[in-house]
């Protein structure tokens, strides 16, 4: 069963541009890196940097130090009821951490082929914009200061 704390991972190039990756099992879902804790004393850092890995086979540990950066914001919210069934019994409600990662403007993306079927680096207004998920609109525009509406 999942863990109802998760992160949220923002990773975007000094030009602007926000990558996002398409849900395999929802076509035109449209994303940020997330994913849940694998146990629940797992730092949200830690967990950051397995999920970006995981996600998009960007190491972390290769970029520089203050490229992973923990934008001390978390959100509550509904978990779709169709994906309830991932969490504890009566479990409605997940907890949700946002980081940003600055990557090299050419940075190579390797998909989980199970998790994701493509990928986009979109402007960050546009990215925004075409996030399935509220929060990970809010955290796109809260990175670049942006007030869209959506």
């Amino acid at each position: 069963m999942k863990i109802p704390i998760s992160v949220l991972v923002v990773i975007h190039n000094a030009d602007g541009e926000v990558l996002l990756i398409e849900r395999a099992d929802r076509s035109g879902f449209w994303q940020s890196v997330t994913g849940s804790l694998d146990f629940v004393d797992e730092p949200t850092r830690e967990a950051a940097i397995r999920e970006v890995s995981e996600e998009t086979g960007i190491d972390v540990n290769t970029l520089p130090a203050d490229a992973l950066q923990d934008m001390q914001h978390q959100v509550d919210y509904v978990i779709f009821p169709g994906w309830r069934h991932r969490y504890p019994p009566g479990v409605t409600i997940n907890r949700e951490h946002w980081f940003s990662l600055l990557v090299p403007k050419n940075t190579p993306v390797r998909l989980a082929p199970r998790e994701h079927v493509a990928y986009a680096w979109l402007p960050a207004g546009e990215a925004a914009k075409r996030c399935f998920s509220e929060s990970n609109r809010e955290a796109i525009l809260r990175l670049y200061g942006l007030n869209l509406s959506v």
